[in-house]
């Protein structure tokens, strides 16, 4: 039988407020444990919560870059469980009346375009964390992290492959970095996402039975972990069993789900709204001055790539992946105008690779926009063939300095006059006659081998588009 994998996301976004959702205690990554829980956070008797309106206003940006409804009115509610690591024994969230309703994410998988709709996006609390490790026989509770602001981001379950569910999560993790609402330090728990996987026949409308894997802190283990859990479906359906509703973990030693809880005895969360917070009222006003301050959106800047710079949309999705790919194209591009395709290429090839290679980020290049429009130059005007502009190219990173010095210094000019050229070209024909012959008789490897004579001559400095034109001329080929 076929089986089709159906999959939605739920994703966690840590907002970037130097303060938690509903108290002043700070938000900073990495201090000593609860040291940054304040009397709300703990939830001594008779504190309230004060909702920040900083993370209200995170909000409506996600909502309005994804085309979502941004809700005039939400309400908080109380979310009833019990865990250590949650003080109050409740989560406030919100249910019923969410803050960003619809909207959708563009994805890109190989050639293939998708998009994919969400269902909607809710403020909410974190809660603390429980740390076993260092705890012999024990655990212990760490608070810090009790009450910082998180937006829930739930899709509809349009995914259908693991690549593409990390293609979402790519997207979605761009974008709210690309806006400034998240740091999408997955490291550091800013950015997670839960999967919610199950299968079905191919052809059939009818959803299958879902199993939801917490706590995926990485694009690796998010795919690792949906592939295994499809597998692991479809085997037990072709073997006549039956999925359990529950709640699995992802083990990346064993690269394996293991079940945390079936779903079907959880007990009732028993929400309602929170007592202690008012309704959220937002203003048309308030919205309108939120959209004022987007920024391009990705969508719109890919477009603007396609139509004003004539790039393919292969290219601008590339270079529209992140803000700090596109703001390193626009500024190379500023000092090396009507070049985009050369700066394009220059970025995904020569610079992705380098920087992928020494595992670091674009933000830590040691080439910066104006030097790489500097090497370009001489790329453009032919001062440097391609194989020279990457052995200036590895120079610089090596930090040698700037393109023009690395060629003097190396003697790297490539010999482009015409009539040097035609010079060198007749030595070599007069020197090697049996490749001359060779190729008259429809060797084409005899017409390499000739060129790559010429080179050898020139010490490679021969403009190879030249010195192929002049030996097909001489050859009459």
């Amino acid at each position: 039988m076929q089986w089709e994998i159906v999959i939605g996301l739920e994703t966690h976004a840590q907002l970037s407020t130097r303060s938690k959702i509903f108290s002043g205690a700070a938000t900073a990554f990495g201090a000593a444990p609860n040291v940054q829980a304040c009397a709300v956070d703990i939830a001594l008797p008779g504190v309230l919560p004060v909702l920040n309106g900083a993370a209200v206003e995170k909000a409506i940006r996600f909502g309005l870059a994804v085309g979502g409804q941004v809700s005039r009115r939400s309400v908080f509610a109380r979310k009833n469980y019990f865990y250590p690591d949650l003080p109050k024994g409740y989560q406030i969230s919100q249910y019923e009346l969410p803050i960003v309703v619809g909207g959708s994410i563009a994805i890109r998988v190989g050639d293939a375009e998708k998009t994919v709709r969400l269902t909607r996006a809710h403020l909410e609390e974190d809660a603390g964390k429980s740390l076993h490790e260092d705890f012999h026989g024990m655990t212990g509770i760490d608070l810090n992290r009790a009450g910082t602001p998180l937006l829930e981001i739930v899709s509809e379950p349009d995914l259908r492959s693991a690549s593409e569910a990390v293609a979402y999560a790519k997207a979605l993790h761009s974008l709210v970095r690309w806006i400034g609402i998240c740091d999408g330090n997955m490291q550091e728990g800013s950015f997670r996402c839960d999967a919610n996987v199950s299968v079905r026949p191919k052809g059939s409308d009818t959803l299958g039975t879902r199993c939801e894997i917490k706590n995926l802190n990485s694009f690796r283990f998010l795919e690792h972990a949906i592939n295994f859990e499809a597998r692991r479906q479809i085997e037990i359906l072709e073997d006549g069993g039956r999925i359990e509703l529950e709640t699995r973990l992802y083990d990346p030693d064993r690269d394996e789900t293991r079940s945390m809880r079936s779903k079907e005895e959880a007990h009732d969360y028993r929400y309602f709204p929170d007592p202690d917070l008012l309704p959220l009222e937002v203003s048309e006003a308030w919205i309108e001055e939120v959209r004022r301050s987007l920024p391009e959106l990705p969508e719109a800047k890919r477009a603007r790539y396609v139509a004003e710079y004539g790039l393919p949309a292969y290219d601008a999705a590339m270079l529209t992946a992140s803000q700090e790919m596109a703001v390193f194209f626009e500024d190379t591009l500023k000092h090396l105008p009507g070049e985009p395709k050369l700066v394009a290429n220059w970025l995904m090839g020569e610079l992705s690779a380098w920087l992928n290679r020494s595992g670091l980020e674009l933000a830590a290049s040691p080439i910066r926009p104006a030097q790489l429009a500097g090497l370009l130059a001489r790329v453009k005007d032919l001062t440097l063939s391609g194989k020279m502009a990457k052995e200036v190219f590895e120079a610089m990173m090596a930090g040698e300095g700037e393109a023009d010095a690395i060629i003097a210094a190396r003697g790297l000019k490539q010999i482009s006059d015409t009539g040097a050229i035609e010079k060198i070209v007749d030595e070599v024909l007069a020197a090697n006659p049996k490749s001359v012959e060779e190729f008259r008789a429809g060797k084409e490897n005899a017409f390499n081998s000739l060129v790559g004579q010429v080179m050898k001559a020139t010490r490679g400095k021969a403009n190879p588009q030249q010195v192929n034109e002049i030996l097909k001329r001489k050859l009459g080929g």
